[in-house]
Formats: C-alpha cells, structure tokens, sequence
C-alpha cells in the first residue's frame, strides 16, 4: 500500500500501528519520478513491497510536491505559544509536525538523492531542516547531542553525473550521515550510480546500484524492528 499523506491524525495512527512495517521513502530529484535517483528507489520499493506486502509505504516527492523553504517565518512560529500562532504559522508547525511523524513511525527509510554542483537539492535540506527538531528528533544533554528519532534501516540513493565517490568533492555523504547520526539513524547503506553523464558508464552503473539494493534487501536488514 502506497500512500501520500495530507492527514496528520492518519500519520498518528501509523505511529500506533505496529503489526506490519512501514517504510519512509523521499525522493528529492527536480525531475519527480523520471530522476535516476527516484527511478533506482522506486524499483526497490517496489521489491520491498513484494517482500512486504502487507506494509506500508509513504512517499514524499520533493520535486513534484516541494517543501517551503526553512526561514524566519518559521522559527518565528516555533517560538511562539500554538494559541497565539497565525493560521500561516499554525499551518507550518503541522507541517513539521507532520514529516516528523512520518519519520518515526517508519522502519525502513530510503532517500533518493541526486548531486546538485556538488551538494544534496535544496528540497532535500528543507526536508532536513524540518525534521531537525530540538526535543522531538535530538536533544542536548550532559554528554552532548543524542539523536531521539530512533535507528532504523536506511538507504541512500546517491546519484552522480560524474566520479566523487571517496573524493574530496563528495559532500553528500559526510553531511547525510553527520546528520542521520545526530538525530539517532546510524543503520546507513549508501548506494552509488555514479559516471551517469557518460553513456559508456551509465547503464553498467545503475545495473550495479540495483545489484547492491537487491543484495542490501536480501540481507534482511530491511525488516528489522525499529530500535528506539
């Protein structure tokens, strides 16, 4: 079952649900579905799915249904008391609110994420910067940050035009996974399809990531319970 979510009481009552898996999928390439990256976390959804096929799957398409972007409009709001909040402000808290809850009441989390001049989209880091939420997805204590979002299985789509895997150029995959650490995700599996822009490479490319994926789900690291 797929779905795309505009009720945050349906989010809440997958929280409560706990007899079948959910996973989380977030595609955040501008091209929607025909991206690589979204077509590579597409095709493995589906075989999840026909490994799940009583699970649930929520999808979030950054490029056809984009976030608004992190700002003051929004810190403001998350400052001040729910009852005093505007209805534009009250409107950006549920949304928040929302992609949180979607986040921790998956089991499995798959990003398809493609390289934008050397950095995650823009759509994706609002993504991020909604769920980063102090008391709800980390907080501070005596010994420093502790992620609170709960681990979780993860996948990571990373698609390149050119070759950064292991370079000094590749700044995707320290940030997505400083920033899964911090809020508690360290169960981390990065796929890569780079060298797509070359046509000698870009089929062998992809038939590898699809490998890997198929490999990683085989491994029944797919299916684990959530840790808290």
């Amino acid at each position: 079952m797929v779905s795309r979510f505009n009720d945050f009481n349906l989010i809440k009552e997958l929280i409560m649900t706990t007899e079948y898996p959910t996973l989380l999928q977030i595609n955040a390439s501008l091209f929607a579905g025909q991206g690589q990256s979204s077509q590579l976390s597409n095709a493995f959804v589906q075989r999840w799915q026909q490994e799940n096929p009583h699970g649930q799957v929520v999808v979030r398409d950054l490029g056809s249904d984009p976030l608004p972007h992190f700002d003051g409009e929004y810190l403001s709001a998350l400052s001040t008391p729910a009852e005093q909040r505007s209805a534009t402000q009250a409107a950006r808290v549920a949304l928040a609110d929302q992609l949180i809850a979607e986040l921790k009441a998956a089991q499995v989390l798959v990003l398809g994420v493609p390289m934008y001049n050397f950095g995650v989209p823009s759509q994706l880091k609002a993504w991020i910067d909604y769920v980063a939420r102090a008391g709800a997805t980390f907080r501070y204590g005596a010994n420093g940050p502790e992620g609170l979002a709960g681990d979780r299985p993860t996948l990571i789509f990373a698609t390149r035009g050119g070759q950064y895997r292991d370079t000094s150029a590749d700044s995707q995959t320290p940030y997505l996974r400083t920033f899964l650490n911090f809020i508690g995700i360290h169960d981390i599996e990065f796929v890569y399809a780079e060298g797509l822009a070359r046509q000698d490479r870009q089929q062998a490319s992809l038939q590898q990531a699809h490998q890997q994926a198929a490999e990683w789900l085989a491994s029944e690291r797919a299916t684990q319970p959530l840790a808290a």
